[in-house]
């Protein structure tokens, strides 16, 4: 059966753009008489609150959307995740990281002229690696594309269909050798959405094309832990009278504001398109 899903981060209110991917994603469901799905992606704890979680409720129903029960919350399914981290890590996978968030940030600001270089590494000997374990040094998980690609026999076979773009070659060397988990905020993006997509039966990853490149990630984790892999369709960003897409980081208008202003879901879905 046809199965897709909105998945937010509860670490704000939802805006235009939101109201815009959630349509999508709910009328293509209905279109096909499939399931729609709700998921809170709250693992980050550092950030998220409950609530915005509460307000995504609220403002969904007010949109008129509807979503099976119970809803996943990913703080809830941390084991899940973390038996996919411990496959990967069996499977010689991952190597443990010490750069700290300061040298990344610092990584990033060497390179002001165009994007930084993807982060492409190795573990460290061994008798460092202990050594700054007994210290108690941080680390973070990541995914080594070298034994990645050995473990494959390459990437050339790797490709997810994209209902835009038709079947598209997977070229996860896009992200470098990505964190999965960390102890500040656990399991990384990447991992938890890969493994939820499977649990939950998704069929169809409908979203916005800022994820597109996300894709090429999940597609090697899907082959790496065996598991499905769904349709992908990215659909176009919703962007303001000013031509930038809506964003938290932003301060976008609300949908709470909006509802406050007056403005009914019948006039913001037609607005949007959906009317």
């Amino acid at each position: 059966m046809f199965a897709t899903r909105f998945a937010p981060s509860p670490t704000g209110y939802l805006h235009r753009g939101h109201a815009y991917s959630a349509l999508t994603a709910f009328e293509a469901a209905r279109a096909a008489g499939g399931r729609f799905v709700l998921r809170i992606e709250d693992i980050d704890a550092t950030r998220c609150r409950p609530e915005f979680e509460a307000a995504i409720h609220e403002d969904l129903a007010w949109l008129g959307l509807d979503w099976e029960t119970p809803v996943r919350r990913q703080s809830e399914h941390t084991d899940d995740y973390l038996a996919a981290l411990a496959r990967l890590e069996a499977d010689g996978l991952l190597y443990r990281c010490f750069r700290t968030r300061r040298e990344m940030a610092e990584a990033m600001a060497s390179a002001p002229h165009g994007p930084m270089e993807v982060f492409r590494g190795g573990p460290l000997a061994p008798d460092e690696e202990a050594r700054r374990l007994a210290a108690g040094e941080a680390f973070a998980w990541r995914l080594s594309l070298d034994a990645a690609s050995r473990r494959l026999g390459g990437f050339a076979g790797l490709d997810f269909l994209d209902e835009g773009e038709g079947r598209v070659a997977a070229q996860p060397e896009l992200g470098g050798d990505v964190v999965l988990a960390r102890k500040d905020v656990g399991v990384a993006y990447h991992l938890a959405v890969t493994v939820d997509d499977a649990l939950q039966g998704i069929t169809h990853v409908i979203r916005g094309r800022d994820l597109f490149e996300a894709t090429h990630v999940q597609r090697l984790l899907q082959a790496l832990l065996g598991l499905p892999t769904p349709a992908y369709r990215h659909h176009p960003l919703l962007v303001g009278p000013d031509g930038r897409r809506f964003a938290k980081r932003d301060k976008a208008e609300t949908l709470r504001s909006l509802r406050e202003q007056g403005m009914t879901a019948a006039d913001l879905r037609k607005e949007l398109g959906f009317g």
